[in-house]
């Protein structure tokens, strides 16, 4: 384990500082992204195991610094990278990942959504993203707004209820979106032409599993607030 540590030591005027902000970066076990996402990918094989299964994902720009053991989001989902090739990567995918997220039902073919961690020096484009995926939600309807754009409506857990606000961030199979409806369980998005043609969302229909990750700020907050451990439920 590497364990990276970047000082910010912030001064009123030249010569006094004030109390420094300490950023820990674990590679490996403490991963973060941002929900922009590199690159589609596309399901090689998806291989049941007595445990488990292996993903096979084949894809070209993720791999250009990608090391065995490294994390990689896909779908939004943090896995170890293995098995790595010139144009692939694998990883192992645990039960509760399998029953939790909507990788279990990939197949040979479909395309996935890949995303690196973060670096110390990387831009915070989207927001925090840990790929611990709290449930999937279910599509209700991609309607044509013209220009290229569309409206995706998504019906998440109630559960999940307390963690979103009107214009806050959610992570819908690992993108970084804001939330401009609420409605009773049901959250609506703007998907701009780039998000459509760059990501899983331009081919998601009616009735498609979609993971779901809120922002883990919201949970920290309830936390604090209640004195109790701020968690719907485990994660992948």
């Amino acid at each position: 384990m590497h364990l990276y540590t970047q000082q910010y030591t912030y001064f009123d005027e030249p010569g006094t500082s004030q109390d420094g902000i300490t950023l820990l970066f674990e590679e490996h076990l403490l991963p973060v992204f941002t929900g922009i996402i590199e690159e589609l990918g596309t399901v090689v094989s998806l291989d049941p195991r007595p445990v488990g299964a292996r993903l096979r994902v084949s894809c070209s720009t993720v791999l250009s610094d990608l090391n065995e053991g490294a994390s990689i989001a896909v779908n939004g989902v943090c896995l170890t990278a293995l098995a790595i090739t010139p144009d692939s990567f694998s990883a192992d995918l645990a039960p509760e990942t399998l029953s939790r997220s909507n990788l279990g039902g990939l197949a040979t073919g479909s395309r996935v959504n890949l995303e690196r961690p973060v670096t110390p020096a990387t831009r915070l484009s989207g927001h925090i993203v840990q790929g611990h995926v709290d449930a999937t939600g279910v599509v209700e309807s991609l309607k044509d707004l013209g220009a290229g754009n569309s409206w995706l409506t998504v019906r998440v857990p109630r559960e999940l209820d307390r963690y979103l606000v009107h214009k806050g961030s959610i992570a819908i199979d690992g993108i970084s979106l804001t939330i401009a409806s609420l409605d009773d369980s049901l959250v609506g998005v703007t998907i701009i032409p780039h998000t459509m043609s760059h990501t899983t969302l331009g081919s998601v229909q009616p009735g498609s599993r979609v993971n779901i990750e809120v922002d883990v700020l919201a949970k920290h907050v309830e936390k604090l607030l209640s004195g109790t451990q701020a968690s719907p439920a485990s994660h992948p």
